[in-house]
């Protein structure tokens, strides 16, 4: 019985501890994610903080940098607090095992002291003799058989136990090693977020000095990003109706057919002398109900539309390498308030820009010398706008990760105005996007 709680024991430890590396792991594939993203930032930072003008995509990277910054010490404390507890379960572990190993040996050393008592072969001979009949001097034979195995399992038990005990122990030592180092890193970033707040302070000291000229950089961005929306929902609209006038001239076409084979029936019987048959209800040619009715009519538009929003969270990014320097929605710049209608994202310069699903190209336009790219994907679309140069043209069809264009600069960075709609209302791009 003890044998089987030690073996129960014992899978479930590796469950465990399967389970919690299985954790640890993406722990540290995520550190290494954000320190990849700190270190591409700090070298566009690097290229940007040169000139003496200050800019919104600088005050907008040194935010990015300091919230990326706590995200790695936030993971850094996810993996010591992973650490802590498969510290505390293999110390337990190796309490338990000590325990057993002492149970086992104090068994053993009975049934050693037993064996020494019944040494000789007369002692064994006379024990089997002095059974009452043959049935009972059988089983006696059994037992001193079957004594001895259980010894020698008794003995690789042991044996065992042992091996699984210095096991963890090893596996504790270099548990605690890496805990004592992941304290050290988290000083290290420590430091490292006490300096880029210093370096942000000194931002926005330098800010207060070019306010004037920042606040105009504000207001031109807002003018210009404004006239930049209005483009992508007109274009959005013209899809809408686009959309509505090949479903209503499909309805027509369709109502045509209906009633032509109607008279061709009516035409038939009266030839036949026949009963004329009963008359059907036309097809409705009435107008399609709503937007998202219209852009998902046909089967093809319907299946992009599903398999986009059954993917949300797990698409990919519109780029291989980049940072969000800006987030969605209402915010203050410099008591300026700014609505991003979807997220900003800063890469390298002359990075390729990527369709995140599989869907059709509705419009490529140029404002203010930079090309903006919308593709349809039923009833969601998603913009890129930002580009230097494009790949791809009106009614492309495009898969999932297929270039469509090179990122241009905006001022001193290469940056991405990426945006998610459903129709014409934005979305949140980060509640869609991989993490």
């Amino acid at each position: 019985m003890k044998l089987q709680k030690l073996a129960f024991i014992l899978v479930f430890i590796a469950f465990a501890f399967s389970a919690r590396a299985q954790t640890a792991n993406e722990l540290r594939r995520k550190k290494e994610a954000i320190q990849r993203e700190i270190e591409q930032l700090q070298e566009n930072l690097s290229k940007t903080t040169s000139g003496k003008k200050l800019t919104l995509q600088q005050i907008n990277g040194l935010n990015a940098q300091i919230r990326l910054r706590q995200d790695k010490i936030g993971t850094i404390n996810s993996e010591i607090k992973n650490l802590d507890n498969q510290i505390s379960t293999n110390t337990n572990t190796v309490h338990t095992l000590q325990g057993q190993l002492g149970d086992l040996k104090k068994e053993y050393a009975a049934m050693i002291r037993f064996a020494q008592r019944n040494r000789n072969s007369y002692d064994k001979m006379m024990f089997i003799f002095a059974a009452k009949d043959f049935n009972q001097a059988y089983k006696r034979i059994k037992y001193l058989q079957q004594f001895g195995q259980y010894r020698k399992k008794q003995a690789g038990y042991i044996e065992n136990t042992q091996q699984d005990l210095n096991g963890k122990i090893r596996v504790l030592d270099k548990t605690l090693k890496e805990k004592s180092s992941l304290l050290k890193d988290q000083e290290i970033e420590k430091d490292r977020l006490a300096k880029d707040k210093s370096e942000q302070a000194v931002a926005l000291s330098k800010l207060s000095k070019q306010e004037r000229q920042f606040k105009q950089d504000i207001a031109s961005r807002k003018k210009q990003q404004a006239q930049i929306d209005r483009a992508i929902r007109a274009a959005i609209q013209r899809a809408i109706e686009e959309a509505r006038r090949k479903a209503l001239e499909e309805a027509r076409i369709a109502a045509a057919k209906a009633a032509a084979e109607a008279r061709a029936a009516a035409a038939k019987a009266k030839a036949e002398n026949k009963p004329a048959p009963t008359a059907t209800t036309a097809p409705a040619t009435t107008k399609v109900k709503s937007s998202s009715e219209a852009l998902t009519a046909t089967p093809e538009n319907a299946k992009l539309s599903s398999g986009f929003e059954n993917n949300r969270g797990r698409l990919p990014w519109p780029c291989a390498n980049g940072t969000i320097t800006e987030r969605f929605g209402v915010h203050m710049v410099d008591r300026a308030s700014i609505n991003n209608e979807g997220v900003y994202i800063t890469m390298a310069e002359g990075s390729a820009v990527r369709a995140v699903f599989d869907g059709k190209v509705n419009t490529v336009f140029n404002q203010y010398g930079k090309y903006i790219v919308l593709i349809s994907h039923g009833d969601y679309f998603t913009v890129y706008a930002n580009l230097k140069s494009v790949s791809v043209s009106v009614g492309d069809k495009v898969d999932t990760k297929q270039n469509i264009g090179v990122i241009g600069n905006t001022g001193d960075d290469a940056i991405l105005n990426f945006q998610i709609r459903r129709i014409s209302t934005p979305l949140n791009p980060e509640a869609w996007i991989s993490k």
